[in-house]
């Protein structure tokens, strides 16, 4: 059978089934196969199906894995498609036509498997899978998009995937208060606010706390301490690291980045996107052509007005990307975050010291905070408060935890050396040297 007009994940998942039929020797590729081969080759896909019909994923692979283990053991002779799975395929190419797709994706798989009569189909009916729900969620799942390319599912709920709810970290308490940078945050405000050119980007040396001014804006949005045209939006971190992993194929990248940009600006500016290391995106480390689609699919999106975004990147990075860009330029607004003064950066430790304590399960006095501070500022010249300090602060903190919970440092040398001597005098022994037996014995 022909799987040309296959998409990638697709393909690996035929693959996968030949892959586990193999290894439980047996020659038939059945559905159960197919099924198994898409849970364990596209989690991601499965996961938000199964959640959205309430299916107990858990149960079902445990009940696939008797059904692909009963199946008849044929040893030798070549790999080939059973009855019911050439027909699930054939379906699955049904059921791409009639949505209008231009390849047979997972989804497809999924509903041409569910469309057959056999114990694997029983199983998802089972487990609350019909053809009727799975296609509403599939719909959700994709955004209202086609597939059109080989890589479409690697676009589906794309910032949930490749970004970091920050509203969401608020509300469950993972992030660390943000103590100062009013002056800072209120400028953020005020440049989102405007008409055009309404995204900021924070300009700073590396640990002066440009990601922190992006928290404390969630923590404003949650708390519901914004002007009125920015409540009830959404902080989403962009993670570059996640954009770009496993994207081997050509356009693949720029397949993502415009299936993030799409989901932003189809939120008619409900969710704002924070860039951490923007200039990594437009300029560097995007491999030249590549860097460059990424800037030109950013321009139109943020010229529109459609894409509210906050980058963050060093001074001397912009000047060397982003400044030589013209026409990206003028879609930002500098927001300079400049080192804060020692007694700020007091301040900021004592707001988030408490968090370090519960960590730690030590108390941080106040003396310990304020010579956190002044001495990493005095000392410590090549980098930058507050994080230069909160790293003194920490390192203390885990040094004292492992003495409260350890042996002393002296003690544990002087157990450490005599264990050394009775070994060195066991091996002495052992060669019968009575002279050097004698020395050690003293």
């Amino acid at each position: 059978m022909d799987f040309k007009n296959f998409t990638i994940k697709a393909q690996e998942a035929v693959q996968k089934a030949t892959e586990i039929a193999g290894a439980n020797q047996q020659q038939a590729i059945e559905t159960g196969h197919l099924l198994k081969a898409l849970v364990q080759n596209d989690e991601n896909t499965l996961a938000f199906l199964g959640k959205k019909l309430g299916a107990n994923l858990a149960n079902l692979g445990q009940r696939l894995d008797a059904i692909v283990t009963a199946y008849p053991k044929v040893s030798g002779g070549s790999p080939y498609l059973a009855n019911d799975a050439a027909n699930a395929v054939q379906r699955a190419n049904d059921q791409m036509r009639g949505m209008g797709d231009e390849f047979v994706s997972v989804e497809h798989l999924l509903l041409g498997i569910l469309g057959g009569k056999d114990s694997v189909a029983s199983l998802l009916k089972d487990n609350g899978f019909s053809e009727k729900d799975l296609k509403a969620a599939i719909q959700e799942l994709r955004g209202g998009r086609k597939v059109t390319s080989q890589t479409a599912e690697e676009q589906y709920q794309s910032l949930n995937r490749y970004a970091i709810n920050l509203n969401e970290r608020v509300r469950s308490g993972k992030m660390d208060p943000v103590i100062g940078r009013d002056e800072e945050i209120r400028r953020v405000l005020q440049i989102l606010s405007r008409r055009t050119k309404n995204n900021p980007v924070l300009l700073g040396e590396p640990g002066v706390g440009k990601t922190a001014i992006a928290e404390g804006l969630a923590q404003r949005i949650v708390a519901g301490d914004v002007p009125e045209n920015l409540r009830d939006r959404t902080l989403m971190s962009l993670d570059l690291g996640l954009l770009v992993a496993g994207a081997k194929y050509k356009g693949e990248f720029e397949e993502r980045l415009k299936a993030v940009i799409k989901e932003v600006t189809d939120s008619e500016g409900q969710i704002i996107l924070f860039i951490d290391e923007i200039h990594t995106l437009i300029g560097a480390g995007g491999g030249g052509e590549g860097a460059m689609d990424a800037a030109n699919l950013l321009k139109p999106a943020l010229a529109r007005g459609e894409l509210h975004a906050i980058g963050a990147t060093t001074l001397k990075e912009y000047q060397k990307y982003i400044e030589k860009d013209k026409a990206l330029e003028r879609r930002f607004q500098a927001v300079m975050v400049d080192e804060p003064s020692v007694p700020d950066a007091i301040s900021i430790l004592r707001g988030i010291k408490e968090k370090y304590e519960l960590h730690h399960g030590v108390r941080i006095t106040d003396d310990a905070v304020i010579a956190a501070v002044e001495l990493s500022s005095r000392y410590i010249t090549d980098r930058f408060l507050p994080d230069k300090a909160i790293d003194l602060m920490d390192e203390a903190a885990a040094k004292l935890r492992i003495e409260l919970n350890s042996m002393p440092v002296e003690l544990d040398e002087i157990q450490r050396r005599i264990m050394q001597l009775e070994i060195e005098r066991e091996a002495i022994r052992r060669e019968d040297n009575h002279d050097r037996e004698a020395v050690l014995s003293k």
